[in-house]
């Protein structure tokens, strides 16, 4: 059975993690004229380069002849997931930039739509939806039908599913917060990362080598907590994770406020 509370928490999390970035942006929208543009254009992208492009690659090197190799070095994993997640998002967002909001302002506004759009969507799909399923499964359990949910999956993967089952059961409040502080880790993240960005495609000339700059901060950042993540608790993790997040973002604020 799945305490209550901890469904309770289920609920809270999905509830912050879809309802934190949709009225944040709408918050924008009104105040501040953010064009939704902007922020669909961001949560597209996000979709296709992350949740669409970027697994196929998974798929083909970490289940092919090297992806045991890789998996089972903390480095070369560090090293793979960093620069595959900096490759495949940087790029996206300078698609995006250069050519789906051409038409668009330049200021700093355009650059925190599409940031939010970009990390908006992010944590609504890995957090919020995530955290959904969990609620639906857990009232599934919690009504006997867990076993039925065994039957349905392939003997091989049962020991995978029941897994799923006990992490549940362990699901508190503690670890639902921890993920909404990674949650807005990343999505301070990629507002800052977006901004960037934004000023090098605006500003061009000297200001390219930004997109450089954004690349390599991608893929510190998620190499950072491969590695960490094996030798320090989540909780320091997320601590450096998340003034890692806050210095990128206020660099991309100064950057797109203040850049001639």
């Amino acid at each position: 059975m799945i305490p209550v509370n901890s469904m309770i928490w289920m609920a809270v999390g999905a509830v912050v993690g879809i309802g934190v970035p949709v009225l944040l942006a709408w918050w924008l929208v009104k105040k501040y004229g953010l064009n939704w543009k902007t922020v669909g254009i961001g949560a597209a992208v996000f979709v296709v380069f992350a949740l669409v492009l970027e697994p196929i690659v998974h798929q083909l090197v970490l289940k092919g002849p090297n992806g045991p190799a890789i998996q089972g070095n903390v480095w070369l994993y560090a090293l793979y997931g960093g620069c595959m997640a900096a490759l495949f998002e940087e790029t996206g967002r300078f698609i995006g930039m250069k050519w789906l909001l051409k038409d668009q302002p330049s200021g700093a506004r355009s650059g925190v739509g599409y940031g939010i759009g970009h990390g908006g969507a992010e944590m609504i799909l890995v957090y919020g939806f995530t955290m959904i399923s969990n609620l639906a499964l857990s009232a599934l359990i919690n009504t006997g039908q867990a076993d039925t949910l065994l039957a349905g999956v392939p003997a091989e993967s049962q020991g995978q599913v029941q897994a799923q089952f006990a992490e549940l059961e362990s699901l508190g409040a503690g670890s639902i917060l921890l993920g909404l502080w990674e949650r807005a880790s990343a999505l301070i993240l990629q507002l800052g990362l977006s901004l960037i960005v934004w000023t090098a495609v605006r500003r061009g000339g000297k200001w390219l080598w930004l997109l450089a700059a954004a690349y390599l901060l991608h893929f510190l950042a998620d190499a950072t907590v491969v590695v960490l993540a094996k030798s320090v608790s989540m909780l320091a993790v997320e601590a450096v994770v998340f003034a890692l997040a806050v210095a990128v973002g206020a660099i991309g604020w100064k950057l797109a406020t203040s850049a001639k």
